[in-house]
């Protein structure tokens, strides 16, 4: 696998910052995203419907200067192993609420000694280069990033289990699921949903694992920063391009007002 250039900023200690894709399936999306300064892409499964051959074209046509991700719809062997061998860089969990399917994620992951993913070489994930097998594996298994999204209260419960198993890289909050389930749909200022993230970040800080989050502007991804929370993505495609063109309309209807 290639180098990962988001799991390696962050481990250095900077900041990394991306984007969702959940409608714009076109082989220009990921491009498109990348020219705009997009250091990863999450492309969706659970939301969209998407099929595995839609996600094989995205990741397909992703260039090499963003790094393409998946989050994947359940956490199962045959979601995880399928979007790795299509070549995605990182898999997104959701829904993770025990030590065992943090297990799970890692181990249908990662290639032997350190996990049981199928082994097949000089395939998409490789760039359909051969190559000494050890080194391959041992590559994939550096460079994978393996994300588990904490979004109810019992991934909140078992946060700790989580945090501290071997293999997953972000603990990432779902924070709409995560306020539904804490019973306050969408309020994220309310004193519970805050509690919630500092019990995030600092289950992260206990385990030295990196806090994602959805961030919804500048000001809220500072914030998110100063909690811990360095692998962000800001909004989603439909989103973005549904506000952008929302400003632009009204900006020329008041100017068209105006005159």
């Amino acid at each position: 696998m290639r180098k990962n250039p988001v799991r390696n900023s962050l481990a250095a200690g900077g900041v990394s910052l991306g984007t969702f894709v959940f409608e714009f399936n076109t082989t220009g999306i990921a491009r498109i995203a990348a020219e705009a300064g997009a250091e990863f892409v999450i492309f969706d499964m659970e939301h969209t419907g998407w099929s595995v051959e839609t996600i094989r074209m995205l990741i397909a046509t992703t260039p090499e200067t963003t790094v393409p991700m998946v989050r994947i719809p359940a956490t199962q062997y045959h979601f995880i192993a399928r979007v790795l061998d299509m070549g995605a860089m990182g898999v997104m969990a959701p829904m993770v609420e025990s030590v065992e399917q943090g297990e799970t994620l890692v181990r249908s992951a990662k290639s032997p000694p350190a996990g049981r993913r199928g082994a097949a070489f000089g395939i998409s994930h490789d760039d359909y280069r051969g190559g000494d097998i050890l080194s391959t594996m041992e590559s994939a298994n550096r460079e994978l990033m393996l994300i588990a999204q904490i979004e109810t209260v019992a991934g909140l419960e078992c946060v700790d289990g989580i945090a501290g198993t071997d293999g997953i890289d972000v603990l990432w909050i779902g924070h709409f699921d995560l306020s539904c389930s804490l019973g306050i749909p969408g309020q994220f200022e309310h004193p519970k949903f805050k509690e919630a993230v500092a019990l995030v970040s600092n289950a992260c800080r206990r385990h030295n694992k990196i806090g994602g989050f959805m961030s919804s502007g500048a000001d809220n991804a500072k914030w998110l920063i100063e909690q811990g929370f360095r692998m962000q993505a800001f909004g989603g495609d439909l989103w973005i391009y549904q506000q952008a063109l929302a400003d632009g309309l009204r900006e020329v209807r008041n100017s068209v007002e105006a005159d």
